[in-house]
């Protein structure tokens, strides 16, 4: 008789399966972290050093658990105004991978939501669609915008350190993982860093940029619970 498998284990088979070819997918890129120079080196995240990164653990104090993470398993919460949820494994969050060149995250979109306009400053990423329908996009420096919509089992790359989005535009929700060639990738989004930096960028220069009124600017700002105009003559009091 064949093997009956449940939908529970037909999926987290299938979510394996993903991760594991993402993930050599990735490896099989250069790596853009710097070569260990030993077995292992697992992060050590309770110490307060900090040079370029984490110290190492000691190796008395590394156990099994260390090298095995379940934290992408479940989906994150897309209950936001992007309809947009992120679980990470990374250095922060994966102490066994450290030094190893690469991490993983997990981006669930619900019906209409996207992963907002960003760059990985210090990563290349690769996206493998576990479910629905997604539409991937980067912008070269010479503003060619490169786009396609993707279905599961499809991926994309997005080189390092360009602009990129990401959208669901299927009826049903959205799980994808983006994998990286760097222990911390790092994540600049761009509208946060225009309209949500600390302190301000003043609202006459975004008005110039983007070729609109200050109140243009203003409203913009105040959906990222800011609404601050600073003249040039204050900017310089700063």
């Amino acid at each position: 008789m064949a093997a009956k498998f449940s939908v529970k284990t037909t999926s987290s088979f299938f979510l394996v399966l993903c991760l594991t070819v993402i993930l050599f997918f990735t490896l099989s890129c250069f790596s853009a972290d710097p070569d260990p120079l030993q077995d292992i080196c697992v992060a050590d995240l309770s110490s307060p050093i900090r040079v370029n990164g984490y110290p190492c653990k000691p190796e008395s104090q590394v156990t099994t658990n260390d090298f095995f993470f379940s934290g992408l398993r479940n989906g994150a919460s897309t209950a936001n105004p992007l309809g947009f949820g992120v679980r990470r494994a990374n250095a922060s969050t994966f102490p066994g991978l450290y030094t190893q060149g690469v991490s993983v995250n997990r981006v669930d979109l619900a019906r209409g939501g996207t992963n907002a306009i960003h760059v990985h400053p210090r990563a290349s990423e690769s996206n493998l669609v576990i479910k629905g329908k997604v539409l991937f996009g980067f912008v070269t420096t010479a503003n060619v915008l490169y786009y396609k919509v993707l279905k599961a089992g499809e991926t994309s790359i997005i080189p390092r350190g360009l602009v990129h989005f990401a959208a669901n535009v299927g009826s049903k929700n959205v799980a994808y993982l983006s994998a990286f060639n760097s222990v911390l990738p790092g994540v600049s989004p761009i509208p946060d860093n225009l309209f949500a930096s600390t302190p301000t960028i003043p609202n006459y220069i975004l008005a110039k940029n983007f070729r609109v009124d200050e109140k243009v600017i203003a409203l913009i700002k105040s959906k990222f619970g800011l609404d601050i105009s600073l003249s040039p003559a204050t900017w310089e009091d700063i």
